[in-house]
C-alpha cells in the first residue's frame, strides 16, 4: 500500500525534492506524504514547512497550471477552472491564475482552433450538424459556450 515508510525527518528532503522538480498543489504532496507513511499530524506539519520555505505556493501552482494548459493543449479557462478545483485549489488562486491568461491570446486560439476544425469539417455537407460538431469540439477544449456561439454565427 505504501511506497515506503518513512520519518517526518526522512521525508522532509525527499518532498522538498519533489516540490523542487515542478509545481505542486497541496493535495499532491499530501498524498506522496501519505504515501511514505507518515500520518495526518507529521503531514501537516511538513506541508507547513514546505509553505513557510516557500517549496509549496498553491497560487504559484495555479498560475502554473493555467499558463501551461492554455498553451500546451490549448484548453479554455472553463476546462481549467474544472481541474483546478478537482486538485482542491482554492477559488481566489483559481481567478488569479485565470487572469494571467492574456485575453487576446485567448480569443487568437479560440479563432484558431475553430478555423482548423472548420477545415477539418470541409466534406461534411450539412451545415447544422458542422456547427453541431463544432460547438462540441470547443466545449470539450473547455471554452465558454457564449464565445463558441458568437464564433459559430461568424462562420
Amino acid at each position: 500500500m505504501f511506497e515506503q515508510k518513512l520519518t517526518p525527518k526522512q521525508a522532509f528532503p525527499k518532498i522538498k525534492q519533489f516540490c523542487a522538480y515542478q509545481e505542486r498543489c497541496h493535495s499532491e504532496v499530501k498524498e506522496k506524504l501519505y504515501g511514505y507513511g507518515l500520518f495526518k499530524d507529521d503531514v501537516e506539519e511538513l506541508i507547513g514547512r514546505l509553505i513557510e520555505e516557500n517549496y509549496l505556493n498553491e497560487e504559484r501552482f495555479a498560475i502554473h497550471f493555467a499558463g501551461g494548459k492554455f498553451r500546451t493543449k490549448n484548453w479554455g479557462k472553463v476546462k481549467i477552472k474544472y481541474e483546478l478545483k478537482h486538485k482542491g485549489v482554492s477559488d481566489y488562486c483559481i481567478k488569479k491564475a485565470l487572469k494571467q491568461i492574456d485575453e487576446q491570446d485567448y480569443m487568437d486560439t479560440l479563432y484558431s482552433l475553430a478555423e482548423k476544425k472548420a477545415i477539418s469539417l470541409k466534406k461534411e455537407k450539412n451545415i447544422f450538424i458542422k456547427k453541431r460538431k463544432m460547438q462540441d469540439y470547443l466545449l470539450q477544449k473547455g471554452f465558454e459556450s457564449d464565445l463558441i456561439r458568437e464564433i459559430i454565427q461568424k462562420k
